[in-house]
């Protein structure tokens, strides 16, 4: 998060909106005579993602090595344009009325809603700069600019940044797949002006498909080779030919040329899994979607609201706002689908509790104050970095420190102002300013989306709705247990069994955090730990539709200070939807402390408690507030598919546990999205939407490499030798259980040789049955004779798994992941039964 702008814009918090999983409450009217009986509990959660626009500041290495090619891939000839696409371009406009049919949007002051007043002061966003100078600054840009082709490598770099691209340098993702062979040669230079080239080629018209033979036109004929490598990287890992275009979603690729290709279970139909389950589809899978709820979309969340004389609204009680529209892939859906976009505009009153305006002057003040300490912040995070100490601390208590020792806000007017900032960074983050790491909060800031923050005309649930359309999702469906191993995964949920090659477990944080997925084997013991370690915050919203606006046209956003600092995440900050929602709707967001309080208190009680601040702001200027025509109000953190609303950084935690969150597990068994994996745009949509492109990425190159292993050995189940159990030791585990000490349904025991002591152990093989009837997954564990002869006393495979998990608190294991006393139990058995053969 920047410094400059999320924490301390009302238009520039975190957006968050994301992901994914199963099942939601049936919303229950409440009576409410005060507000016209139409006052509902929403218990759907809610995530408002709003991070400030900023460009991805990666480091620009100005390496010889790394420097362009003197003579560019790109020919003189300026490549043809693409025929024109069938739906209309994004638009985003300001205002009821002004469009613009570009992707940029120019700033434009709104006037006062208030002409007796005197104006609230602009509050604009500070965009980064930094990375544009250093390109601007950079020699080979310059060189370049010599040239027309030089300029066009110079327009299509910074459209190539904008996706996520570093300017002279390979991506992670890029390495791995082996693009090119040496690391920092001129084959990279190469490769990256052809790469970015192919995206800005895409990017002029994302509602066609780019076809291999159009990208190579402008490229000179030497350099195919990097064509087909970019053009295949790009397609395959998502950044082009994706989305909702006709033709796009008619797509087909052939990935899986006489190989049956592998089918994918994925939990939850959020943007993750949707995205997900629809790439997969088009690479040639076989996918199955797993959902608790009744609906798509997850934390994305649409209602319809209306009263009385045809008033209606549609209000997104979850994920709201696009952060940064310039390569944001939510853009790209929107100019397919003809949307158009509104910019949420700057200005930004704030009200005392007495209902005037603040004082500009104070307001600026304090503002800058508000930077300062953050500032100073960062430069002690420096210090403790350059002097190799690893001390971390929450942000609050350090912000505080340095509040205390430079004087800051010590009248209570500017303490006002200054707790109102510090409410719009814990929306920002969806957590107590105590809970976030001092270190790593902001570890996200250089990716930051850029370009204007938008709503989306009658809600997100129209991407959600498009994304699922003809996608198999099963609703009701709520996962309770995932058993992989080196056949397969299983897949449970109630008493339905799915077996599949792969998983794709998109579940929110919150649902990982609660252990409501049990997991077989367990999950490696570090992605346990960052799981626990990472925060899940809380962020609510009270939705009301009135009979009309009566706070005026020409605001997005207001917000209102308190005077108890505790209560300053309390409706803080306001959102006028009227221009998006097609009626008068106002929402009311609560934040920090406030969030939690909020999901003890009634609707009703809510609602009123916002009536109250509104009234205490127009009443004085003779302005009627009216009873709202209906109310809807979140309840994330009772939301059993979601727990809350969005990840942050907590104290001891670090970006390092977004990606073991995304790290794979089973030997590419199961894989994870959601924006709590993708460490680079955590809490936000477009966060969960590309970890989505990302995992069918790696689930296609796990799928790949498998295939080729099998095509190569026939005989051969795993991918990795090194890891794969021997064959002649699982034929030999076989004959030893062939005459089983014990033996009762799915479940065979062999006793320790020589010993009729209850505590002796016991080696207990669990049959776990597979779709087809002749395949099954063997997993293993220690028990003692006693423990196995109660087990066998049971009525049930049922009650025996019940007892080894709830009971016993066992977990079953893979042969391979036996521990050295399973081994030593085998190797007894083993030299027993040889004995006693001779012996016979």
């Amino acid at each position: 998060m920047s410094t400059e702008t999320k924490e301390t814009r009302p238009e520039d918090p975190k957006t968050h909106s994301t992901v994914d999983l199963p099942g939601e409450e049936p919303l229950g009217k409440l009576i409410a005579d005060e507000v016209n009986d139409v006052v509902s509990d929403a218990s759907a959660t809610e995530t408002d993602f709003s991070l400030s626009p900023s460009q991805s500041e990666q480091n620009i290495e100005e390496d010889g090595q790394n420097s362009l090619d003197d003579q560019s891939p790109l020919t003189e000839l300026q490549p043809q344009p693409l025929p024109p696409p069938p739906t209309i371009e994004t638009r985003i406009s300001e205002s009821p009325g002004e469009e613009e049919s570009s992707d940029l949007v120019t700033e434009q002051q709104s006037q006062n809603p208030n002409a007796a007043e005197p104006g609230p002061r602009v509050r604009k966003r500070r965009r980064r700069k930094r990375f544009f100078t250093e390109i601007n600054a950079n020699p080979a840009f310059s060189r370049n600019r010599r040239t027309s082709v030089g300029k066009e490598v110079d327009s299509e770099a910074l459209i190539a940044m904008s996706v996520g691209f570093p300017v002279y340098s390979l991506t992670e993702e890029e390495i791995e797949a082996n693009v090119v062979s040496i690391i920092g040669g001129k084959d990279q230079a190469n490769y990256i002006v052809v790469r970015n080239h192919i995206i800005a080629l895409w990017r002029s018209n994302v509602s066609n498909w780019l076809t291999r033979d159009h990208a190579l036109e402008s490229i000179r004929a030497e350099h195919k080779n990097l064509v087909d490598t970019a053009y295949n990287f790009l397609l395959e890992h998502g950044y082009i030919n994706f989305g909702l275009a006709p033709v796009i979603k008619e797509a087909k690729l052939r990935s899986f040329d006489g190989v049956e290709p592998p089918n994918v279970v994925v939990v939850g139909a959020g943007l993750a899994g949707l995205v997900a389950a629809r790439q997969l589809l088009s690479m040639g899978f076989r996918v199955l979607v797993l959902e608790g709820r009744d609906r798509p979309g997850g934390r994305v969340k649409t209602r319809k609201m209306k009263g009385g004389d045809g008033v209606e609204a549609m209000a997104d009680v979850g994920g709201s706002v696009l952060t940064g529209i310039n390569g944001n892939p939510l853009g790209v859906l929107a100019r397919q689908l003809g949307l158009p976009l509104h910019k949420v505009r700057d200005i930004c009153p704030l009200y005392l509790p007495s209902g005037e305006l603040v004082d500009a002057g104070v307001d600026s003040k304090i503002e800058a104050s508000f930077n300062k300490l953050l500032d100073r912040v960062c430069k002690l995070r420096q210090s403790l970095i350059e002097e190799n100490k690893s001390v971390d601390v929450p942000l609050g208590e350090a912000l505080e420190t340095f509040r205390l020792v430079y004087g800051v806000a010590e009248d209570q007017q500017e303490r006002m102002l200054l707790d109102w900032h510090l409410a719009n960074l814990e929306y920002a983050n969806a957590t107590l300013l105590g809970n976030l790491s001092m270190a790593y909060w902001d570890q996200d800031d250089p990716y930051e989306m850029g370009g204007d923050h938008c709503f989306i005309p009658g809600g997100n649930e129209i991407f959600v709705h498009a994304l699922a359309e003809n996608l198999p999702i099963f609703y009701g469906n709520t996962v309770e247990s995932i058993r992989y191993g080196s056949n397969g995964v299983l897949v449970y949920a109630g008493d339905k069994e799915f077996h599949c090659d792969m998983a794709l477990c998109t579940v929110p944080l919150g649902v990982l955090k609660k252990g409501a997925i049990e997991f077989y084997p367990e999950l490696p013991e570090k992605k346990k730990e960052a799981i626990q370690r990472l925060g899940y915050g809380l962020l609510n919203k009270v939705a009301m539709l009135f009979p009309y606006n009566f706070w005026g046209e020409e605001i997005d956003t207001f917000g209102r200070l308190t005077e108890d600092s505790s209560t300053r995440g309390e409706f803080f900050l306001f959102y006028s939807y009227s221009s998006v929602s097609g009626g008068p709707l106002l929402v009311a967001l609560v934040a920090g402390d406030a969030a939690e309080r909020f999901e003890s208190l009634s609707p009703t009680d809510s609602v009123k408690r916002v009536l109250q601040i509104l009234r205490g702001i127009y009443h004085p200027k003779g302005i009627v507030v009216p009873d709202p025509v209906q109310a809807l109000c979140s309840r994330w953190g009772q939301d059993k598919f979601s727990y809350g609303s969005y990840s942050y950084v907590a104290v001891g935690s670090s970006g390092d546990d977004y990606d073991i969150l995304a790290e794979s597990v089973g030997d590419g068994r199961v894989f994870f999205a959601g924006e709590a994996t993708n460490r680079q745009y955590p809490a936000t949509m477009h966060g969960a939407f590309l970890s989505g492109m990302r995992e069918a990425a790696n689930i296609l190159r796990v799928a790949r490499r498998r295939a080729s292993s099998s095509a190569s050995n026939p005989n051969q189940t795993c991918i990795d030798k090194e890891e794969e159990v021997d064959e002649e030791e699982d034929s030999c585990l076989d004959q030893l259980f062939e005459t089983p000490d014990l033996s009762f349904g799915n479940f065979s025991v062999l006793f320790t040789p020589n010993s009729d002591e209850p505590e002796s152990m016991s080696l207990l093989r669990v049959r776990i049955q597979m779709e087809k009837p002749e395949s099954g997954l063997w997993l293993y564990g220690l028990v003692t004779r006693r423990q196995a002869i109660e087990l066998g006393e049971m009525e049930g495979d049922e009650l025996r798994n019940e007892y080894l998990r709830e009971k016993l608190g066992f977990v079953l294991v893979e042969r391979k992941s036996l521990s050295q006393e399973g081994e030593s139990m085998i190797s007894s058995l083993k030299a027993a039964r040889l004995n006693r053969q001779i012996f016979d």
